[in-house]
């Protein structure tokens, strides 16, 4: 897949920004994830292109942090070239540079895709508890990741489904309400989870 490509099943112009790339792909991931088009395999085909498309141009495009990164290395460069003038007339030792440690933020972001890909695995093979706790364990490493919560939610509503089929009702109520609170504004998980908790009234 070629990045014209990446950035045409995004719905994007050539060279648009990361931050546009990632907003783009939120919305269509959204869009077309499996638990929202259960038994829609055109939706699930269209999810899987979109996420690897994400991925490509993931590896691509510079990040704002490493923009920011890169900003400081040139003026670095900058201030090292007037110490070495500075230094040729007063012949004074120059102050030793601060050097910033590499930044994480790609690595985080192979980590968080590779725990999506076990989390997707897990929840396949009903593997529901060993799921439940690879997706906290990630949203407790990444608190601010927005579709890191939203997969979260998503894990917590399908244990919780699980649950009700199980006629372990109580404690399938506890996970529907912990998907709630977990992706509040998410219209769509309300919906779904206001019919599960309808089911569950009538089974009591």
């Amino acid at each position: 897949m070629d990045l014209g490509d990446c950035y045409r099943l995004l719905g994007l112009r050539s060279g648009a920004s990361f931050a546009d790339v990632k907003a783009s792909y939120r919305r269509l991931a959204q869009q077309y994830h499996p638990d929202i088009n259960p038994g829609d395999q055109k939706a699930k085909d269209k999810f899987i292109a979109v996420t690897e498309a994400y991925k490509v141009l993931l590896d691509t495009l510079p990040t704002p942090e490493m923009s920011s990164v890169s900003t400081h290395c040139v003026t670095a460069t900058s201030t090292e070239v007037q110490e070495k003038r500075s230094r040729t007339v007063t012949q004074e030792p120059p102050p030793q540079p601060k050097v910033k440690p590499p930044h994480i933020s790609e690595i985080e972001q192979r980590l968080k895709w590779k725990t999506y890909e076990q989390l997707q695995r897990y929840l396949k093979e009903r593997k529901f508890p060993q799921a439940i706790a690879l997706v906290e364990a990630l949203a407790a490493r990444m608190p601010d990741d927005a579709e890191v919560r939203q997969w979260q939610a998503i894990a917590y509503k399908i244990w919780g489904r699980a649950l009700i089929a199980e006629n372990q009702l109580l404690k399938a109520k506890i996970y529907l309400k912990k998907a709630l609170k977990t992706d509040p504004y998410n219209k769509t998980l309300w919906q779904e989870i206001q019919q599960d908790f309808q089911r569950l009234e009538q089974v009591f």
